[in-house]
């Protein structure tokens, strides 16, 4: 393998999974179409029920219509950051950590229209079956494949606020392929590295839970 092929594949699979954050501060450099679909192809390795593979993706790259997305994006945002911010005035220790994912969240809804990959994974629907147990697996698939070749992402669903009008946009049938989530890609800002996390041995337990949750 060679140039884009071989993009990534070094990099240990703990290593990745320890220091795969959420990066939501992305340059407006374009992204080689081959990486998404690296990234995707490593997506359609996830379990499914069944091995039936349900996911649909649909990464939109042209500036006008990552426009039209982020300005409904956006707006959805401003309602969702509205009720944050009246628990945090009403906290006076509201905790920084949540205050900087906010600010970060923030960013990402101010300049999503500059994010050069909007990536959409959708689900058909079958026998009325809801399809999530497979299509968030394979979103994480695709996150760990983004750290892997460099590039930052995260994963959001705020967009289905708007997700009957936005999946319209996008080709998909609402009621049959609705999308689950949206995974904005682009090169980082910052860097990867290992998010705060509790110990494993604060919530691991062997043959029967005697804790309190």
């Amino acid at each position: 393998m060679g140039g884009l092929d071989a993009l990534g594949e070094e990099l240990p699979l703990l290593e990745g999974i320890r220091t795969t954050r959420s990066i939501r501060r992305l340059k407006p450099d374009p992204v080689d179409p081959a990486l998404i679909r690296k990234v995707c192809e490593a997506g359609t390795f996830a379990p499914s029920g069944g091995n039936r593979q349900p996911w649909v993706f649909v990464a939109v790259m042209e500036p006008e219509r990552r426009a039209w997305i982020a300005e409904r994006y956006a707006d959805a945002f401003s309602a969702y950051f509205a009720n944050a911010q009246r628990a945090m005035d009403a906290a006076p220790n509201f905790p920084e950590a949540k205050k900087r994912n906010l600010r970060s969240a923030r960013h990402l809804a101010d300049h999503l229209h500059e994010v050069p990959v909007h990536l959409f994974i959708a689900g058909w629907q079958r026998g009325g079956r809801d399809q999530g147990q497979a299509l968030y697996p394979c979103a994480q698939n695709v996150l760990l494949a983004c750290r892997a070749v460099g590039l930052g992402a995260s994963l959001t669903m705020l967009h289905q606020v708007h997700g009957e009008e936005i999946d319209r946009y996008l080709g998909l049938d609402h009621e049959k392929t609705p999308s689950a989530v949206l995974i904005p890609i682009g090169w980082p800002v910052g860097r990867y590295g290992q998010p705060p996390r509790r110990s494993v041995d604060e919530c691991l337990y062997f043959d029967r839970f005697d804790g309190e949750l």
